[in-house]
Parts: structure tokens; sequence; C-alpha cells
């Protein structure tokens, strides 16, 4: 990767703030946070929001803890998502916490990324500090989620954009005009990939009581949130898919994020797996145990993004369910279908009988967070 901006020369230190909502962006940001926390010029501060403090769903800071790392900041901010009122009212309160934050706090460089609400309100109350803010993934797109419009407004709103491909690449300067100010990195996932220490499956099932020697799908389901009103429909369908997939499958269940009308996705999970004991809910697995889990499971069955970008890597096969991912790549591992019972059963007949050939990965080669850290090296902050 070329540098686009010549060294301006640096400072002694450089002072970064990361924002982290979620044990999902954690998970990403982790390669480029140990370089970070390394590295000579960089003064590191963690900002933890959102879910990470929020014990309903696993309070994950802990995660970042136990991976070695000081979370200076830790902003309470509300994760209801009941309803599109009680989102609306977790945005406010989120940039309410943020704006008092902002003023008491300055970075040279804040780094955000992705396309969560919380997210999209913590950077969103930044922009009357005028504070430098750079978004990984940008460029992508979602559109059977409104973390679409959040992606791109993020993406807007910062200086400048990291992406994961080239046609991303083009996407994020359609976005911010300036060719000069997006870089085409890779996806930090892949570094992730290529230097975990994945648990066996023996060690697997000493740490989560799972064995992933039994043929097992790994599933993370979250709302189209651009299709509120048929997210009961979907969750009821899949469920019926699993009911019958059972008799074949261990099914790990994942659970979803903080979006509106997550909570009662989650709820349906729940009473469905009531005294069934091929079905096993997951809070968190942490980053290495849910790509170990995603390494030995037979297949992916759901809408998260790992679908597309880690699952391309080992490659891993997966059927990904409706239009909540609409617009992102297609690798030759993913099948798509409609999120029907009938049609999630034939697509797990047609998945089954599926050889992959194997394919070049096109999100980067595990070099990201070097290429990220050598970009911001050269900015002139």
């Amino acid at each position: 990767m070329e540098t686009k901006i010549k060294s301006l020369g640096l400072k002694t230190k450089i002072s970064v703030g990361v924002l982290t909502s979620s044990r999902a962006d954690f998970g990403i940001y982790y390669p480029l946070l140990k370089k970070m926390d390394s590295h000579e010029y960089f003064d590191l501060e963690i900002i933890a929001f959102g879910t990470h403090l929020d014990e309903n769903y696993g309070k994950t800071i802990n995660e970042i803890y136990s991976s070695g790392f000081k979370v200076k900041h830790q902003i309470e901010t509300l994760t209801l998502n009941n309803n599109p009122y009680e989102t609306s009212k977790s945005i406010s309160n989120t940039m309410s916490k943020f704006s008092e934050f902002w003023n008491n706090n300055r970075f040279d460089l804040v780094i955000c990324l992705g396309d969560r609400y919380e997210m999209f309100a913590a950077v969103s109350a930044s922009l009357p500090f005028q504070i430098k803010l750079a978004h990984i993934h940008a460029g992508e797109t979602t559109l059977g989620a409104i973390d679409n419009v959040f992606r791109h407004s993020i993406s807007l709103m910062s200086k400048y954009l990291f992406v994961s491909t080239e046609k991303y690449e083009k996407r994020a300067i359609e976005i911010n005009s300036d060719p000069e100010l997006v870089y085409n990195v890779g996806a930090l996932s892949i570094d992730n990939l290529e230097n975990l220490n994945y648990y066996s499956i023996d060690e697997f099932n000493q740490k989560f009581n799972i064995d992933l020697n039994k043929p097992t799908i790994l599933s993370t389901f979250h709302p189209e949130t651009i299709s509120l009103s048929k997210n009961k429909q979907y969750v009821d369908e899949l469920i019926m898919s699993f009911d019958e997939l059972k008799k074949r499958y261990q099914i790990v269940i994942t659970m979803p994020n903080a979006d509106t009308m997550g909570d009662m996705i989650r709820e349906k999970f729940i009473d469905f797996s009531k005294g069934v004991s091929e079905v096993k809910l997951i809070e968190s697995f942490g980053m290495k145990g849910y790509l170990s889990c995603m390494k030995h499971c037979s297949f992916l069955l759901g809408n998260t993004s790992s679908g597309f970008v880690e699952a391309s890597y080992f490659p891993k096969k997966v059927i990904n369910l409706g239009q909540r991912q609409d617009g992102r790549i297609i690798t030759e591992n993913i099948l798509n279908t409609p999120i029907t019972k009938d049609n999630i059963i034939k697509a797990v007949k047609k998945t089954e009988k599926k050889v992959l050939q194997g394919n070049e990965n096109i999100y980067g080669k595990g070099n990201t967070a070097q290429n990220i850290i050598d970009v911001i090296k050269n900015m002139k902050l």
C-alpha cells in the first residue's frame, strides 16, 4: 500500500482516542490496539460505552481488560432497543453524554468503526468540536439496515476514511470527494485470523462446554431494521428451521446486537432453547472463541457481517439470510436466501453439497493494522 501523505514530522506522542461500543467492534479493533498500545509514537486511550458496560449484554468491557488493555474512559449510555422510540432515546442519551465528554477531552485523532447507531451518536456529538476523526470500514453498504445511513453519516463527519477493498474505496471517495484522504488498507479482521492461536476442538469444549466434533451450525441473526414489522415473522421462520435442523446439527446461537427489536429476537431464542440440548445460546464468546467456533463449525447461518469478511478467510460456507447485508460483496462461499423455513432448509441442502474451490481473499493479507499505523504516522495532526 502506498502512503498518500508525505511525512511531515512526528510529535513526541500522538494522542489517539478509540471509540468502542460493543464486543463486535472491539474484536475487529484488537490487532490495531495491540500495535498502537506498544508503539512509542501513540498515547492510546480507549473510550468504552454502549453494551460494553451493560450487564444484560455480558458486560464485555471485561473482554477489553482480559486482553491486557486499560480503559481510561467509561461512558454509561442507554442501550434500550425494544422499539424505535427506545432506540431514538438511546441515540439522544449517547449524544448528550458525549457532548460533555468531548467538551472535557482532547485528542489529536479519534478512531471510530463501522455503522452502529451508538457510534453515530458519539461521532455526531464531536462535530461542533472539530475533532479529527478516522473511520474504519467506510464505504460499505448494508441496505437491509438503517445502519447503512449511520455508516455513511459517520464517514461524512470523518476526515480520514479507511476501507477494506477497492470497491469500497470507490464508494468512500463518492462520499467525501477527496481520494487523498481515503485509504484502502484491508480488513483488520484478517489480521486477527492470520495471527490467532485458535482453540482446538478439545480446548473449545473445555472452555465453553460445546463439543464441535458434532456437526454444528453457527448462527447470528440481527433484526432487519428497515423492515421492523417483519422481524417477528423472520425469527419465527428461522426458529422453525432450527427445530428441523437440530435433528442433524448442534446449533450455536450468538445473541443479537442492541438493535431495534433485538430484545424480541433474544427472548424468542431463549424460549426456543429451553430444554433443547442441541441449541446453545452464547452472549459473547470473545474474539478468540467466536473465530475458533467459526473455524470448526460446519457452516454459518444468519445475517451477520462476519459471514462476509471473516468467513471468506477460511473460507467457510455461509447461508446469508434476508436483506440486512444487501450491498456487500458476495464471495464464492456465500449463498443468499429469503427468510422462510422452506428456503432455509433448501439452502442448507444446497450448502451441504457445495464444494468450495478456495479463492484469493479480497480483504487484505493480514497487515491492515500496520497499514493504518503507517498512514496515521504520516498525517499532519
